[in-house]
């Protein structure tokens, strides 16, 4: 191998993007010319030490030792152990002498987990650094800031300096984004790949980092990515202003998991009649990934105290839920005064929800929402006017299971509660059960077709079995209730079938046995102690059977009014669907027992052992009954406005509109009639289905005297109409706005139990102001924020008219007629307002008014709402930052409601 003296001079080079091996051909040839002076040099060191002749040996040739000494000299490594890939856009110009490789203009560089892009880099490969800063435009404005990422780490200083071997950096107005957190700092020391070190820093959820809304300044950091941010003396700054906030030390969590546990600071607020109080203060437990604990309170210096556990946990493809667990121990006023008061009020709220793709054959869910009937209108954590009005909670528990069985059968285990909060009268099943056994057609063909008569018999099985409890609020869940509970099971039996009749008429016949199993029974009798007639509860299995008939005709009849087809209406489309049905009912009298009215013993009546029972008890009178339907649908034909369509447009104009009653044969004239009033009832939809309207009425056929009192005589025979209305009602529901869209349910208040939107105003969880009163709008989120509209205001409106009729004794009355609104509106980009409120015309006033004010400060978010009127009269006001991370810097004041 020979080696000569080379030199090379390299000037600017053109350079296309990752396409040129220029870089490794320069290095290949920088390391031989490196290797040739190594191999002269050790050459002139041989010349000098010659070396001795070999001596003569009999030894085989492999056993001779060379004598020769080894090169002393160790080979150069090379700068990097990574393959380097780098490009610019105007030039990259390599300096052999001073080892540099200077990138021009949109420069990058990329070796092992290291992305550098910047304006210009300079790589020193002698000393294993390269360096990286802004250049300046055609007006000498600074551009292309570099760009450094490593691993999942990324910063965007204005210059950096970095060494490949020892890790560190020395980076200047770093700019870098940790989670929520966006952290500037002067200047940046990196020590290794997990640990910085800043210098005159400041941290913030603002998107401009260079010119934020606000900001926490501190002096120096130690930056852990990906885990933790530890600062010293923090002080907040608003707007360039200094704050008086400040803290010794600060402690910034990076966690890569979605949550982390930490402390929930509480806010201050006052109270006329429970004094200073510390609210929502707790703790956040970040359990796992599927599943969450929130532990909340509050305290009153008056003694006063709430406590809340909430909890979400979900698991893909298998179940979701929620649990909330709310109690407050409620004092008013100081012990001794005259409206002193105190009371324990609690509520609890369950949600579950079995994805079906687990198991298709069985299905889990629960809504639960139960507690103190007075807990909405009294809890110090809600305020909604519509969970406030609610009179009524429920819940409800079930599994369902079906076995894939011939014929196939299910069975579903049910737990319900219903509560009413005026009357605080609380019914449950704790469980009950429904299971049944599919049709069966016994006299069905091989071949299965079901034709006629015979073919289509049917029979089936259904069991029902009932824990029913009937309690107060004061007895919810002590032992009284368990002793009054009633416990029962039925049993029936349908058997059915179904044919056509002359083509166009569809019958069906059908007849139940049903037998019922009880474990109290009563017995009346008169007590002479007393006085009076008495229930006597008795414990024991005992049974009753019965058995009824039906049947029924009905058929469909269509009609069509063609107004023509140049016509704007083209038709009108009538469909009818008549049918009449008739059941009958034996007598089971002899499930019935007399009693003595008094102490002689001679006036008696009669009763059944099972009255009052968890299962209605038998009829003592056959029931012999014809019922008679009539349901209407009207649908329109309509010339399309596109002229480039040649099918019609249709249009419902009524879903549907029903009329019913029946004649009862066995009707004595006295205490029953024979004729049912009619009941009328129809609902359609209009302006694209944005205009719900619900009515209905129901019209007597029979007279009243001057006392009220419903005769056995025809309305019209007494000089009267056909039929006399006696109560009607109408409702209409109309929601639009000019979003386009359907507007965000106010789903948590339909879960308290008040209505789905927000004529009652907004659900307020006074637990957490974070988020908005307002419906979010998916669409204008990624719209550029202006300070004016250029073209319209984005708005949307919610209205409810309500008129209710009276007539039952000839009072003629508008019982009900009010009017609610709902309106909330963008003011600006950054302004929302929204207002609910009503009016009734029969009591002449106002009803709920709820005025809703929100900002958008950026990184912050501030709310006002105001309920001026009525005993939930109250406001509330909150400012804070919207990042989760820093939700407990904020500061929250409301009044308390009259309540």
């Amino acid at each position: 191998m020979t080696c000569q003296k080379t030199s090379h001079n390299f000037t600017k080079i053109a350079f296309k993007p990752l396409h040129t091996n220029l870089f490794n051909i320069v290095l290949i040839s920088f390391f031989l010319t490196i290797g040739c002076g190594n191999l002269y040099s050790q050459e002139i060191k041989n010349k000098k030490k010659p070396v001795p002749a070999v001596k003569q040996t009999d030894k085989p040739a492999a056993s001779i030792t060379d004598t020769i000494k080894l090169d002393t000299v160790k080979p150069k490594k090379t700068f990097l152990d990574g393959k380097v890939r780098y490009v610019a856009k105007d030039y990259a110009k390599i300096d052999q002498k001073n080892k540099l490789i200077t990138l021009y203009n949109e420069a990058e560089l990329y070796y092992k987990d290291v992305e550098l892009k910047s304006g210009i880099i300079v790589l020193n490969y002698e000393k294993d650094e390269v360096y990286a800063g802004r250049i300046k435009d055609s007006a000498g404005v600074l551009v292309q800031y570099p760009n450094f990422k490593q691993g999942e780490s990324e910063v965007q200083p204005d210059s950096i300096r970095f060494n490949f071997k020892t890790k560190k950096a020395l980076i200047y107005n770093s700019r870098t984004k940790q989670g929520e957190l966006n952290i500037k700092a002067s200047v940046t020391k990196k020590e290794n790949d997990s640990t910085y070190f800043l210098k005159g820093a400041r941290i913030t959820t603002a998107e401009d980092i260079d010119n934020p809304e606000y900001y926490f300044r501190t002096s120096k950091i130690k930056f852990v990515p990906g885990k933790k941010i530890v600062t010293g003396l923090t002080q907040m700054v608003i707007a360039d202003v200094p704050t008086p906030l400040a803290l010794p030390y600060g402690y910034f969590p990076l966690s890569k998991e979605k949550s982390v546990s930490g402390i929930i600071v509480p806010s201050y607020n006052d109270s006329n009649t429970r004094g200073f109080s510390l609210q929502n203060g707790g703790y956040y437990f970040a359990l796992s990934d599927n599943y969450d604990l929130t532990v909340l309170g509050d305290y009153y210096t008056n003694g006063s105290y709430a406590m809340r556990f909430e909890s979400a946990y979900a698991t893909r493809y298998k179940y979701r839920g929620n649990v909330n667990i709310r109690y407050e121990n409620l004092i008013s006023s100081e012990r001794g005064y005259p409206d002193y008061s105190k009371q324990n009020i609690y509520n609890i709220q369950w949600s579950h929800s079995r994805d079906t793709k687990s198991n298709p054959n069985s299905t889990f869910s629960a809504s639960v929402n139960m507690g103190s009937s007075k807990y909405f209108k009294r809890s110090i954590n809600q305020a909604n006017v519509g969970s406030n009005l609610n009179n009524t909670l429920s819940s409800s528990i079930s599994y369902n299971k079906t076995f894939n069985t011939i014929p196939g059968s299910r069975i579903a285990l049910t737990a319900t509660h219903q509560q009413n909060t005026q009357t605080e009268e609380i019914i449950m099943t704790l469980p009950s059960l429904q299971g049944s056994i599919d049709r069966i057609y016994p006299f069905a063909g091989r071949d299965g077709q079901k034709k006629g008569f015979i073919k289509n018999i049917n029979l089936q099985y259904n069991v029902s079995g009932k824990n029913y409890f009937k309690t107060s609020d004061s007895l919810f869940f002590k032992p009284q209730m368990f002793k009054d509970a009633q416990i029962g099971m039925q049993h029936s039996i349908p058997i059915s079938t179904n044919f056509k009749l002359f083509k166009y008429f569809s019958a069906g016949a059908s007849t139940n046995y049903q037998e019922t199993w009880v474990t109290k029974t009563i017995k009346k009798e008169f007590d002479e102690t007393e006085g009076r007639v008495t229930d006597k509860v008795v414990d024991g299995f005992d049974a009753y059977r019965t058995y009824n008939f039906s049947t029924n005709l009905g058929t469909t009849i269509y009609g069509t009014y063609d107004f023509g087809s140049d016509k704007k209406i083209q038709a009108i489309r009538h469909v009818m669907r008549p049918s009449i049905t008739y059941a009958y009912t034996p007598s089971f009298e002899r499930y019935y027992d007399t009693y003595a009215v008094d102490a002689t013993g001679i006036i008696t009546s009669q009763y059944s052992r099972f009255d009052g029972g968890l299962f209605s008890a038998p009829g003592k009178d056959n029931s012999n009954i014809v019922g008679i339907a009539l349901s209407n649908t009207f649908e329109a034909k309509v010339r399309d406005r596109d002229s480039t369509k040649t099918e019609p447009k249709k249009v419902m104009l009524l879903n549907n509109l029903n009329f019913s009653t029946s004649y009862n044969f066995n009707a004595d004239g006295k205490t029953t009639f024979a004729w049912q009033p009619v009941l009328v009832s129809g609902g359609t939809q209009f302006f694209d289905n944005k205009l719900n309207m619900n009515f209905g009425a129901t019209l007597d056929p029979y007279a009243i005297d001057n006392g009220g009192n419903k005769m056995n005589k025809y309305n019209i025979e007494n000089g009267g109409s056909l039929f006399r209305m006696t109560s009607a009602n109408l409702t209409l529901n109309y929601s639009f706005s000019n979003k386009g869209g359907d507007k965000e349910k106010n789903t948590q208040s339909q879960r308290n139990g008040g209505r789905n939107d927000d004529l009652f105003g907004t659900n307020t969880d006074l637990n957490d102001s974070r988020n908005s009163q307002f419906a979010n709008d998916p669409e204008r989120e990624d719209d550029v924020i202006t300070e004016f509209f250029n073209s319209k205001i984005p708005w949307d409106m919610t209205l409810a008219y309500s008129l209710t009729y009276q007539n039952t004794n000839r009072e003629s009355r508008i019982s009900g007629n009010s009017l609610m609104v709902s309106v909330n509106m963008d003011i600006t980009p950054k302004w929302k307002g929204g207002v609910s409120t009503g009016y009734d015309f029969v009591q002449k006033g106002v009803t709920f008014t709820q005025f809703r004010f929100e900002r958008d400060l950026l990184s912050w978010r501030m709310a006002f709402n105001w309920t001026p009127l009525g005993v939930n009269s109250n406001w509330n006001f909150f400012i804070g930052i919207k990042s989760g991370m820093l939700s407990d810097i904020k500061w929250n004041k409301r009044s308390t409601s009259n309540r």
